[in-house]
């Protein structure tokens, strides 16, 4: 069967799509490529996303517990002032990364490119399976809650009713913005972050701006007159308030999840980036500020929701807006999960470790819709379980795959493995100093939360199972190759989306193979001189060890 129309052959530019290894071999743009050119996001977009990703519900939750760590308002806005230049410390590596790495899926797209396969397929089948639906999960559930409590003085539900117009509504808004993500980045779902995320820090803005009026107009200086006082001094106490606070910084790496997309992303990325985390500090700082301003450590500490406490002293009646704006900032946050869970995915499948259906791409877009549809199965899925559990279990697995991640930029420094030409190579004291902090991440939870680590461990160590398994082998079963196959046929057609691989699709086969499995006609394609398995030796198979015999590129990067 060979498939034609204005749909494109499936295959017929497979792996095409995407960034190439960084040598002297091949310089021509692909096809992918030119589809990725007209639909990239632009600095704003980009500094939106970032965020939108970072702020969400957290900022109105953590500052209780943290402050039951620290036992002082001093101390309290040191570690969040601390997290702040951490995450920066973070995004400085993170950037020089990106700009090295043009491929999308960014902690696994890292560890594959200095050949750690079976490390970056351990922390990436936990990511797709159980780390972004479930995150994205939480947020679809909190927002419903919101939404709920905000219209319960006009709209009472009892139980179990309310429980079914909130997971409902958040159904809903999950469906609605992966829609908008299906279609090209730069058309919809951009745009609307860049809605969402003013919206966002206007509703931040009411807070900050009405406890500076009551510090500063009505002089409540009193909680701030001793800020040191009580402080605690116990190491173990003050790295878990550190560790509270990053949660709500998590996420300022979202632009490496879709460097592809970014428009000059050695302009965009440090800019976005590093602006992005740094407003992100200056406001977390100047809610804390506002808060301690109104309430006194004591009422923060018990507070389970200090925003609503915060507004019912200081706003009255208005109070009954927080829900809204709470529910506000979620829609940002989803939105920027979103992002991120289906480029991980796609990323992971055109590497060939899932199935070749999911690496499909709308070429018209350059939207990863089978990705998307995939990831919203998997988080309507986990809703019916116990997502916050799940979250605290693939935690640790995060902050560990994290570490691997710097330990591949040392790697590729150590080997002057190349990179992109545009590299922006930063000084690499900076990557060890984030290296160190990341290993402290890991070792801090082994001590206080025993559980939830030795569960991700066990997670981890079945993924290895998992890549012996499936990807060790040269050839899978003829069976799981058919319903591979049949599966991507069925993508290509209901979708519009030839698929995207690198050097070899599920099972070890080429993407030449692969094409003639599946009957694909090239069209005027099989006319050019470079058919598309040379194409691929010479862009994409190049292992770790090969490309260090390369001259390489990054002798010639920017210092940052």
């Amino acid at each position: 069967m060979v498939f034609k129309g204005e749909h494109e052959p499936l295959l017929a530019h497979a792996g095409r799509i995407g960034q190439v290894r960084y040598s002297a071999m091949s310089e021509s743009p692909t096809i992918g490529d030119v589809a990725a050119s007209r639909h990239q996001m632009g600095l704003w977009s980009c500094m939106s996303y970032v965020i939108a990703n970072i702020i969400g519900a957290g900022i109105f939750i953590t500052p209780g517990p943290i402050l039951q760590y620290t036992y002082s308002n001093g101390l309290a806005l040191i570690v969040w002032i601390g997290c702040g230049l951490i995450s920066l410390i973070g995004g400085i590596c993170y950037i020089e990364l990106g700009t090295s790495i043009h491929d999308p899926g960014c902690d696994f797209a890292y560890n594959v490119y200095v050949g750690w396969e079976g490390i970056a397929f351990s922390f990436m089948w936990v990511g797709v399976i159980m780390s972004f639906p479930a995150s994205a999960a939480v947020q679809a559930q909190t927002f419903g809650q919101y939404i709920v409590a905000g219209l319960d003085p006009v709209w009472h539900l009892d139980s179990p009713w309310d429980q079914i117009f909130e997971r409902g509504l958040g159904f809903a808004l999950i469906i609605i913005l992966t829609i908008l993500n299906l279609y090209a980045i730069d058309k919809y779902a951009s745009k609307f972050q860049i809605v969402v995320t003013i919206a966002k820090l206007l509703s931040l803005a009411l807070i900050i701006c009405t406890g500076f009026y009551f510090l500063i107009v009505k002089g409540w200086t009193k909680n701030l007159e001793h800020p040191f006082e009580g402080s605690n001094t116990n190491p173990g106490q003050i790295s878990l308030a550190f560790y509270g606070a990053l949660w709500s910084f998590a996420g300022w790496d979202i632009l490496n999840y879709g460097t592809p997309e970014i428009y000059k992303p050695r302009r965009t990325m440090p800019i976005a980036l590093l602006g992005g985390v740094s407003i992100v500090t200056a406001i977390y700082v100047a809610m804390n500020v506002s808060y301690m301003t109104v309430l006194s450590p004591g009422q923060i500490m018990n507070s389970t929701a200090v925003a609503a406490d915060f507004a019912q002293v200081t706003l009255g009646s208005f109070s009954y807006a927080i829900p809204f704006m709470i529910a506000l900032l979620l829609i940002g946050t989803l939105n920027s999960n979103i992002f991120c869970g289906s480029r991980f995915t796609h990323a992971a499948a055109r590497e060939g470790h899932l199935p070749t259906f999911l690496s499909c791409i709308n070429e018209e877009s350059n939207s990863p819709r089978a990705a998307l549809l995939f990831q919203l199965i998997c988080t309507i899925a986990v809703t019916f379980v116990d997502t916050n559990s799940l979250i605290n279990y693939v935690a640790f697995v995060m902050f560990g795959q994290r570490v691997f991640t710097m330990t591949a930029l040392m790697w590729i420094r150590y080997r002057k493995i190349p990179v992109h030409p545009d590299a922006i190579q930063v000084p690499i004291l900076f990557s060890i100093l984030f290296w160190i902090i990341t290993i402290a991440l890991v070792v801090v939870p082994f001590i206080e939360e025993t559980k939830h680590t030795v569960v991700g461990v066990a997670l981890v160590l079945m993924g290895l199972i998992l890549y012996a398994i499936f990807m060790k082998p040269k050839k899978l079963p003829e069976f799981m190759m058919k319903l591979n196959d049949g599966m991507t046929r069925v993508t290509c057609r209901v979708l519009f989306s030839t698929p995207d691989l690198k050097h070899h699709a599920l099972g070890g086969r080429s993407v030449s193979e692969t094409a003639e499995t599946l009957k694909i006609d090239n069209g005027e394609q099989g006319n050019e001189d470079t058919t598309v398995s040379s194409r691929f030796r010479n862009e994409s198979t190049l292992n770790a060890d090969e490309r260090t015999a390369l001259p390489t590129s990054s002798e010639e990067a920017t210092h940052l």
